[in-house]
C-alpha cells in the first residue's frame, strides 16, 4: 500500500504541521486523489490514533487513486490544539475546513498527484468537514462522500436544529454533488435529525443523492468501519465516480479484502438489495437494505 507518514504545514495566523498518512497504488502515477476525513473518538484528542480507514483506503486504492488521510489539529500527531466554536456548528466545520484546504493545496502539487482530479469523504465528524470543505469549491474538487457525517453537541440547545440550518448555509455555497450514507440505527444522528439536514442542504441549492441503508448492524454510523458495509456503499460510490467521470472500476484487485464481492454479484437477484429512487429539490435517494453478515466485524480504523 506503500504508505508514508508525512507533515503537511497548514495555517497562516497559527500555522502548524499536521500528520497525514499517504497510500499510493505502486506505479509512477499521476493519480488522482482522495482526502479521507476522521471521525472524533470519545477522550482526549492527542490520544487518538493516526487514522487509516482500512475498507475505505483499499477501495479507493484499487480503483487507482492516492488517499491522503489528514489529522486534525491536536489529534494524534498532529500540532496545534483542538478547538470547537461555543454552540456555532457551521463555523467548526468552516474552520477545520480551511486546514483540510490547504493539505488538498499541498497534495495537488507533489508530483504523481493530479490536482485536477480530487475526491473528498470523510465519516462522522470528518464527513461534517467534507460537507464543510465543499463550500470552498476549491478547484479540482470534482465531488464529496459523506459517511454519517455531522457533529453533535449535547450540551448545546437545539443543537439538531442548528445542525440542519448550517447543512443549509452548506448547501448554498456549494457547487460541487456529493453522496451522503446515512442508516436508522445511527447510534449518534437520528433519522430526523441527518434528514432535516440533507432537506436543508437541497432546498438551498446542494446537490445531494441520498443512500439510506435502514438498519446496518449494532450501529449505522459505522458502516464504514466494517467489512459488511463495503458491500453496500462500493457500488453506490462507484456510480457516483463514474457520474464524475472520475475512475470507477477495479484496477488494482489486489487491494481489495479477502472474501470481497466481485462488482458482477452486485446486481444478482437476492443479494437483499430494494431500491427505490425518488427525485426533488435536488435530491435523488436509494434505499438499500444491509445484506447477511456472513463474516467477522473489522476494526474500526
Amino acid at each position: 500500500m506503500n504508505e508514508q507518514v508525512v507533515q503537511v504545514p497548514v495555517g497562516t495566523t497559527h500555522p502548524v504541521m499536521l500528520q497525514a498518512t499517504l497510500f499510493k497504488p505502486s506505479g509512477p502515477g499521476p493519480f488522482p486523489l482522495v482526502v479521507m476525513n476522521h471521525g472524533k473518538d470519545a477522550g482526549h484528542p492527542e490520544q487518538q490514533p493516526r487514522y487509516r480507514a482500512r475498507y475505505a483506503t483499499r477501495y479507493f486504492l484499487s480503483r487507482g487513486y492516492a488517499v491522503v488521510l489528514p489529522m486534525l489539529r491536536g489529534f494524534a500527531g498532529s500540532g496545534g490544539r483542538f478547538e470547537l466554536h461555543d454552540c456555532d456548528i457551521e463555523a467548526d466545520g468552516r474552520q477545520q475546513a480551511a486546514d483540510i484546504r490547504a493539505v488538498i493545496s499541498y497534495m495537488a502539487k507533489q508530483p504523481d498527484i493530479d490536482g485536477q482530479r480530487i475526491i473528498v469523504a470523510g465519516q462522522s465528524f470528518g464527513g461534517w468537514n467534507t460537507l464543510a470543505v465543499g463550500t470552498l469549491n476549491y478547484p479540482g474538487v470534482r465531488g464529496l462522500v459523506n459517511f454519517s457525517g455531522g457533529l453533535n453537541e449535547p450540551q448545546c440547545p437545539w443543537w439538531s436544529s442548528h445542525l440542519a440550518d448550517a447543512a443549509g448555509h452548506y448547501g448554498a455555497a456549494t457547487h460541487v454533488p456529493s453522496l451522503w450514507f446515512y442508516g436508522d440505527n445511527d447510534s449518534i444522528f437520528s433519522t430526523s435529525t441527518w434528514r432535516g439536514m440533507l432537506e436543508r442542504y437541497t432546498a438551498s441549492g446542494g446537490k445531494a443523492e441520498l443512500v439510506a441503508v435502514g438498519n446496518f448492524l449494532n450501529d449505522s454510523h459505522n458502516m464504514m468501519a466494517h467489512p459488511e458495509g463495503l458491500s453496500l456503499w462500493a457500488p453506490k460510490v462507484d456510480a457516483f465516480l463514474a457520474k464524475l467521470g472520475m475512475p470507477n472500476r477495479t484496477m488494482y484487485a489486489r487491494y481489495l479484502p479477502a472474501g470481497y464481492l466481485p462488482e458482477a454479484h452486485y446486481a444478482a437477484a437476492g443479494n437483499g438489495e430494494v431500491v427505490a429512487q425518488s427525485v426533488g429539490k435536488g435530491v435523488s435517494e436509494t434505499r438499500t437494505a444491509a445484506l447477511p453478515v456472513t463474516t467477522p466485524m473489522g476494526s474500526s480504523d
